[in-house]
């Protein structure tokens, strides 16, 4: 009988296996230099690059960034699709951290966790893994690659999480009555990644560093986002039912207090309906649109506009776009259908005709609001759409659309915007717009604002009305070292101002980010050029790993993993063993969330409110402070205590820091030639490549920038000398007098 039952029992196990295919190895083709593509069965055709727009890969960046082999053992990769399903698995070495996989909130490392990538708005108190505003699916491997799964669906991704029958190596089998060492949770040694579709295609970025692997992805995407000179500036947000004149009074305020701004935010007071909305300017609230955005203009300031996609019933755009809408409402509002080229066409037509075109040098951009969740408020998985698209897939992919279509308005009028968005996924990097949400716990903000570098997505805290002058400074200084710094006036009467006691170190910490404003915009010149990242966690600094020769022989590297790989200088070929890991990242870096870098020179470590002290990890080399210039550290923690009228920020050795070089209220204009102070830290010789165009349209795009080289030597008797090679291609260079400074000044 007991042979009988066994015979059964594999009789069940063998037809139970007999009705989903086996796991199978990929085909890989590379797509672009260092970019390889595997499908697995057959693909929907939304998937979240054809939503981003597919915009052309940056090919001649790519092919100018070291050489790379593909990574992986391609035995080791497996892909299965079965019913309406598609699952791919990846190796996991023993000694690979795992980062990625969305803008979370609490943590950076993803190994031995469980993620389910769903575009929501991010909530502490659920803490669901990978329900997130920007659940971009792309993981990084410090060992030097990374990986998209390109599916508009909800992915689960497992790693280094369930161990495999079938698994060469597998964890100790240990009794926990009487044995030592028993794990609830075993390593596996695999990514999995399950999909609710037909099919998908996968996409492996080669490095040799994890550096190297996010800026293929930048720029197998179209480049990182280029945004104007001004959208670098301060942004403000007004209540909710301010007037024209109250607006206005608000810019003159910031005039008067000797504030720096450049935009000025609305709320959706400027609508005649929101909630849903009607994409018509009220007429008691903003009686001459044309007027307000002419005096606008004559303030140096730029509008942003606040809307929803969600259309009221009693406005023209809505019966234009109802044949277009889904079966849901949000709001009493139809959801359009953009994946829809007519539909997109409408609502782009209708924002240049009734808001962009009023007056292009005053309307700045638009804060695209709730794109993101609640499941409570959004439309429901039920939901289908006339494309035949289904709930699922807008979902994941409506920030993308939405950001595509207000990027077309501003692209066909040659004018550059900066916004805010509160949904995205993956293949928005070419797009310049700030991810934000309403949770405003500060440790999640600064985690945030690492994580996003992984993704290809910028994303900013904010300040908004408080009780504590300090706690408004201290968010003050964080957000003028992120890419968009904003203060949130939406709901509250208090201004910047109105702590007396703090109001000259918030006006000094935004006057500095104006100042910074040539380095800022170097960044982000290097994200759109090179795809490297604006804002660099800690394990993207390729300093951080301070590898040995043997290590770099090993991996076949020619050169030190510095600042100088961003460059494309040095060069790999071949993959990396199971027991090799040149980037492996020292115990104590694996989970530093709490400070990043901007740039390629500046280690920012904000300092929440109410607090005393913090511990700052200075990578190998050495570190000097920025607003001092005096020595920091090298390769080791330090603890700092920084007065209330700084935010503790370190310079690398050599590097040159250059700023506008006097203190200005806005940012310069196209036309304008302003003054520059380049500041030089350190012992070493320091070079630089900065970056410039026009700064407000889309010139570059047709070759109107240069790359002027700066250069800091010492001379025979000791001094420093400062030297500039201008751009022999170059286009456009709006900078006069140089003023070199040698830090510490004396």
């Amino acid at each position: 009988m007991k042979r009988i039952t066994l015979g059964l029992a594999a009789l069940i196990h063998a037809i139970a296996f007999a009705q989903i295919p086996p796991a199978s190895s990929l085909r890989w083709s590379e797509v672009a230099p260092g970019v390889w593509k595997a499908t697995v069965g057959q693909p929907e055709s939304l998937t979240l690059l054809s939503a981003a727009g597919a915009m052309a890969p940056r090919r001649a960046a790519l092919a100018a960034m070291p050489p790379a082999a593909f990574p992986l053992d391609q035995a080791d990769i497996e892909g299965r699709q079965w019913a309406a399903k598609t699952a791919v698995r990846f190796p996991l070495a023993a000694n690979e951290d795992i980062y990625g996989l969305g803008v979370d909130f609490t943590a950076m490392r993803r190994n031995g966790a469980v993620f389910e990538l769903h575009v929501d708005h991010w909530d502490s108190r659920r803490g669901i893994a990978g329900r997130t505003h920007a659940p971009v699916p792309l993981y990084v491997s410090t060992r030097g690659f990374a990986v998209l799964f390109d599916s508009a669906r909800y992915l689960r991704v497992s790693v280094g999480h369930g161990v495999r029958l079938a698994a060469r190596e597998k964890p100790p089998v240990i009794d926990r009555t009487t044995g030592k060492g028993w794990q609830a949770q075993p390593r596996s040694d695999s990514i999995e990644v399950l999909a609710g579709a037909p099919g998908l295609d996968v996409y492996v970025f080669a490095g040799p560093s994890p550096l190297d692997a996010v800026r293929r992805y930048n720029l197998f995407c179209g480049g990182g986002a280029l945004p104007p000179k001004w959208g670098l500036g301060f942004l403000t947000r007004v209540p909710t039912r301010s007037t024209a004149g109250q607006a206005l009074a608000d810019v003159a305020e910031f005039r008067r207090h000797g504030i720096p701004l450049d935009m000025l935010g609305l709320e959706p007071g400027w609508m005649s309906h929101a909630y849903p909305c009607s994409f018509e300017w009220d007429q008691t609230r903003f009686p001459d649109p044309k007027a307000f955005l002419a005096e606008i203009e004559r303030q140096h300031v730029r509008v942003n506009l606040w809307f929803n996609p969600y259309l009221a019933p009693q406005t023209p755009l809505h019966a234009e776009l109802l044949p277009y809408a889904g079966t849901h409402l949000v709001w009493n509002g139809i959801v359009p259908d953009y994946t829809m080229p007519a539909a997109q066409k409408i609502f782009v037509d209708h924002l240049k005709r009734t808001i962009v075109d009023l007056n292009p040098r005053a309307v700045g951009g638009f804060k695209l609001d709730e794109v993101d969740g609640y499941d409570r408020y959004l439309w429901p998985d039920t939901a289908v759409f006339p494309s035949g698209r289904d709930a699922e897939q807008l979902r994941q992919t409506y920030g993308l659309l939405v950001q595509r279509a207000v990027f077309e308005a501003f692209h066909r009028g040659d004018r550059r915007t900066m916004g805010q968005i509160r949904g995205t996924n993956a293949g928005a990097s070419p797009y310049p717009f700030v991810i934000y949400n309403d949770n405003y716990e500060f440790d999640g903000y600064i985690t945030a604002l690492g994580n996003s570098g992984f993704a290809g997505v910028l994303w900013s805290p904010e300040v908004r009305g408080s009780n504590s002058g300090e706690d408004m400074l201290r968010r003050t200084q964080a957000v003028c070292f992120s890419p968009l710094a904003l203060y949130n006036g939406w709901a509250s009467q208090q201004k910047l101002w109105t702590h007396a006691a703090v109001k000259e170190h918030i006006r000094n910490a935004i006057t500095l980010r104006l100042r910074l404003l040539p380095y800022f915009y170097n960044a982000f010149a290097q994200y759109h050029h090179q795809g490297t990242p604006v804002i660099r966690p800690m394990p993207l600094w390729e300093g951080l790993y301070a590898p040995t020769a043997d290590d770099r022989a090993a991996s076949g590297r020619s050169g030190p993993p510095t600042g100088a790989a961003a460059a494309g200088q040095p060069a790999v070929a071949g993959k990396l063993d199971a027991t090799t890991n040149p980037y492996e990242i020292p115990p104590a870096a694996r989970e530093v969330k709490d400070q990043y870098f901007f740039g390629d020179s500046l280690l920012v470590a904000p300092i929440a409110p109410n607090v005393k002290s913090r511990k700052v990890l200075l990578p190998a080399g050495r570190w000097y402070d920025f607003h001092t210039g005096r020595f920091a550290g090298e390769n080791q923690t330090i603890e700092v205590t920084p007065p209330l009228a700084t935010m503790p920020v370190f310079v690398r050795d050599g590097a040159l820091i250059p700023l506008l070089a006097e203190d200005r209220q806005w940012a310069p204009a196209a036309a304008e030639t302003v003054a520059l102070e380049v500041r030089h830290y350190g012992d070493a010789p320091g070079r630089l490549s900065l970056y410039d165009d026009d700064g407000e349209t889309f010139d570059y795009e047709r070759g109107g920038f240069s790359w002027t080289q700066l250069s800091v030597e010492k001379g025979a008797n000791g001094g420093w000398t400062g030297a500039i090679k201008p751009d022999a291609n170059g286009q456009r260079w709006s900078y006069g007098e140089v003023k070199w400074t040698f830090m510490p000044a004396p």
